[in-house]
């Protein structure tokens, strides 16, 4: 799959874990950043991370902040984006089948590595459900997005 990482200094050394990882699961990865943990402003690499998936060079983000929070904050004001914090591995999946979430948002200090795979592995694996209730709820969100 096409995936774009992102993070900001707080989400760093997870970040980087996550990206080396998922490579060697055969992933193609974009890391948009950080490189470093000097601080950075977690909106500037959220907005990064989203144009991939907007242009279509991604099919899937994971963005790493301090508890996920915020990178999530910032990505839902990007219309075509649906970020989701998901800190349980039901969350990590049931975000794509049911809402069809193409991002997932972690805390670095709220998860470790070996839990941050496991979840980003359920976000992956996950397919978005369909059907006429959860098809209903995404159009609703598409004319949140527009202003409705």
């Amino acid at each position: 799959m096409r995936l774009v990482v992102g993070g900001d200094h707080a989400g760093y050394r997870l970040k980087v874990l996550i990206a080396d990882t998922l490579r060697r699961e055969g992933h193609e990865v974009i890391d948009v950043g950080t490189g470093g943990e000097e601080p950075v402003d977690f909106p500037d690499v959220t907005e990064a991370l989203c144009r991939h998936l907007l242009d279509g060079s991604a099919e899937r983000g994971v963005l790493v902040c301090g508890t996920g929070i915020g990178a999530g904050m910032a990505a839902n004001k990007i219309a075509g984006i649906r970020a989701a914090l998901a800190h349980d591995l039901y969350s990590a999946h049931q975000a794509v089948e049911h809402d069809d979430a193409n991002v997932l948002c972690l805390g670095a200090q709220i998860v470790g590595p070996i839990i941050a795979m496991e979840l980003i592995r359920n976000f992956l694996a996950a397919t978005w459900e369909g059907g006429p209730d959860y098809t209903r709820r995404l159009e609703k969100l598409r004319l949140l997005e527009r202003g409705r």
